[in-house]
């Protein structure tokens, strides 16, 4: 067993479509990180199907965790703790994560914990800057989730606010697909939107009263019926819609309203908050505008 600073902590994450396994020494230095992705086995499908999800997990799954051990230079039974995603996310993917932990648990005789999902994105920033100390306001967004919380300390959440109804990284597969661009949609589009202009056309943005709670239904659909519209006064001029307005400049307006949302609920958080730090974490926080 090592001593409370040299602990040596394995890692399992499998809630969507990557099997991730990593090691990591204090809780901030990496000494391995493998992931797999079956990304482009969902693409043909527009979004992740969970059953391929799953399947694919469990065929990974030996090889990855045999990789993490051998760049981290370690054997098995010489970590000192496992963690693995419990939740939330795909029933089966996580199945599949829970299963290969547990089993290395009871095998090495080693402490098991289950991590929230969203507490794991936020613990990535510890990673990315050594320094960092909470208390601390986190936008979390993701294909899945939409949140912001406050970090008290390692452990200990308040969430401000949260997604009603679709998460961000929803809607812009939804979006990406209905234009033909493919999956995933929030890469694709953000590339796109740097090229175009950000007012082509008007968007709501929806607020509830006296809550910070996020609402990305309506911006969708009414996003969608703007696309149709466009798509029919096309067609009676056996014309592609991108006559009237360039692609480019369509995803960009959207995104732009998307973005704005994010960043207004966000910006309130930190002021009812009273708090100066914040932190990005999910795969949608990688959008360049946000």
């Amino acid at each position: 067993m090592n001593n409370q600073q040299n602990k040596l902590i394995l890692g399992i994450e499998t809630s969507c479509d990557e099997t991730a396994v990593a090691i990591v020494q204090n809780g901030r230095k990496v000494l391995s990180n493998v992931i797999y992705s079956s990304a482009d086995l969902h693409k043909k499908y527009g979004g992740v199907v969970p059953e391929i999800a799953s399947r694919q997990h469990i065929e990974a799954m030996p090889f990855v965790l045999e990789k993490a051990f051998s760049e981290a230079k370690l054997k098995r039974n010489e970590i000192d703790a496992i963690a693995v995603t419990k939740g939330p996310g795909l029933i089966g993917s996580l199945l599949v994560g829970l299963s290969a932990a547990k089993a290395l648990s009871l095998t090495l005789d080693k402490p098991l914990y289950g991590i929230h999902h969203l507490a794991g994105h936020v613990a990535s920033n510890y990673l990315t800057y050594p320094s960092l100390e909470p208390p601390f306001v986190s936008l979390i967004v993701s294909g899945a989730h939409s949140h912001i919380v406050l970090v008290n300390d390692y452990t200990d959440f308040a969430v401000i606010a949260k997604t009603r109804d679709d998460a961000p990284g929803e809607v812009f597969d939804k979006i990406s697909r209905e234009i033909g661009l493919g999956y995933p949609g929030g890469p694709i589009i953000d590339k796109l939107a740097t090229q175009g202009k950000k007012d082509a056309f008007e968007l709501p943005k929806p607020r509830f009263e006296n809550s910070l709670d996020f609402s990305f239904s309506g911006l969708k659909t009414a996003t969608l019926n703007v696309l149709n519209q466009l798509k029919q006064k096309a067609k009676v001029k056996d014309k592609d819609w991108q006559a009237y307005i360039t692609q480019n400049d369509f995803v960009a307006t959207f995104q732009n309203a998307l973005v704005d949302i994010l960043v207004e609920h966000t910006l309130e958080a930190l002021e009812i908050k009273n708090q100066n730090k914040l932190v990005l974490a999910g795969g949608v926080a990688a959008n360049s505008q946000l």
